[in-house]
């Protein structure tokens, strides 16, 4: 809860010579507010309200009086305002005496993830004399970091997958072994299943992709959209989910397999790039962490210069991996150089993904994607050994 960790934030304000945190909250604008001030899910924010962590002395809130009671859960000082006029001076009133405030703000909008602050309100805020600062770092370590019982929760979700992936490749080939006919949405159901016979819930369905589809990195399946699945087809699975009692973490792993003995040597080469790139983060992570600060977008620089030094550079169009919370894409460091820039530190207690791959439109594409978790003595993939080799299904 975050009213136990207010004296931990207030000393984090300290350290980094700042005056405050701000949380705005209106309607889903910033789901990062909404996480952490305990708002997500069925609350109704219709009005704008505030709350406000100063480095010294108590919280502060700002609330609508149609919605009263709706910072109530948390400690601090209440005011109300109704007319437009007053909010702008009761906003005065809450940033007395701030000057340097972090907030859900990233200059030049380099972390979408964090930048949910309006451009209206940061110019009401640097009206006030205030000097915006971004919360990235903020919201990663208040945000983003794992208690031992949610590390636990991702290690358990992520061997699940691990053996629900295999089995869902088993499937594929026990129906083409008896000569019957399968499809993408029918494995894609099939996982949906075994989630449920597991005790695991996922907010979106898992990937299921053959041939060309599996060169679609966000390829969804359906009941009107389904490709047959045949001898000789590639198939790649990406799946993801978690455990379903609240706050548990989510793991998300991919895997590749071809429907037949063998794998073409156009296959195996690019799976083994993949490879190679996936093993070239790993063990920047692991040989750096937890002497030595590791940066997001470092990760990603690894991974992509073994796919660009083997001149598929321009087939690899998305970043090497996403923080993992108790959403799938958690708020923590992303392992990104290419659709941002993310500069945060790895942090311990965190989790994130690193998933290269390799896509050729209309012929095929190769994922392979593991879960490193961090604890505060060692890096760890978690669930099971990594995918080495493409699986052969009729082996």
């Amino acid at each position: 809860m975050l009213k136990d960790r207010i004296p931990a934030i207030q000393q984090a304000l300290r350290d980094e010579s700042l005056d405050g945190w701000l949380f705005c909250c209106f309607q889903q604008a910033d789901p990062v507010s909404l996480e952490l001030l305990g708002l997500a899910g069925d609350h109704l924010v219709t009005r704008r309200c505030y709350y406000l962590i100063p480095a010294e002395g108590t919280p502060r809130k700002l609330v609508h009086r149609l919605e009263p009671a709706m910072l109530d859960h948390l400690p601090g000082d209440k005011s109300t305002y109704l007319r437009w006029e007053e909010l702008h001076t009761e906003l005065e009133n809450l940033f007395g005496g701030t000057r340097r405030l972090a907030a859900q703000y990233s200059p030049n909008n380099t972390l979408p993830t964090i930048s949910r602050l309006d451009a209206g309100t940061a110019e009401l805020l640097r009206g006030f004399g205030i000097e915006l600062v971004s919360s990235g770092e903020l919201v990663q370590a208040f945000a983003a970091v794992w208690s031992p019982n949610q590390l636990e929760s991702h290690r358990r979700a992520s061997v699940h997958l691990h053996h629900i992936v295999l089995a869902a490749f088993d499937r594929v080939a026990g129906i083409l072994r008896d000569g019957a006919e399968a499809d993408e949405h029918s494995i894609q159901q099939f996982i949906l299943e075994q989630f449920d016979q597991n005790g695991l819930w996922t907010e979106s369905p898992p990937i299921v992709g053959v041939n060309a589809h599996s060169a679609d990195p966000h390829y969804q399946p359906g009941p009107e959209r389904t490709a047959a699945i045949t001898p000789g087809d590639f198939l790649l699975i990406d799946l993801w989910a978690k455990e379903k009692p609240p706050l548990s973490i989510y793991a998300d792993i991919t895997w590749c397999g071809v429907c037949g003995s063998e794998a073409t040597a156009r296959q195996s080469e690019l799976f083994g790039i993949a490879v190679a790139a996936r093993d070239a983060a790993w063990t920047l992570v692991n040989d750096r962490y937890p002497n030595r600060d590791v940066r997001g977008y470092e990760v990603d620089d690894a991974t992509r210069a073994v796919i660009d030094n083997a001149g598929f550079g321009d087939f690899f169009i998305h970043r090497t991996g996403h923080s993992i919370g108790i959403q799938d894409h958690g708020q923590g460091a992303n392992m990104d150089n290419l659709e941002t820039h993310d500069e945060r530190r790895l942090a311990a207690m965190t989790g994130f993904s690193i998933e290269p791959g390799i896509y050729l439109p209309g012929d095929f594409g190769v994922r392979t994607e593991i879960n490193i978790a961090l604890t505060a003595e060692a890096a760890e993939i978690t669930g099971a050994e990594p995918q080495r080799e493409l699986l052969r299904l009729l082996a």
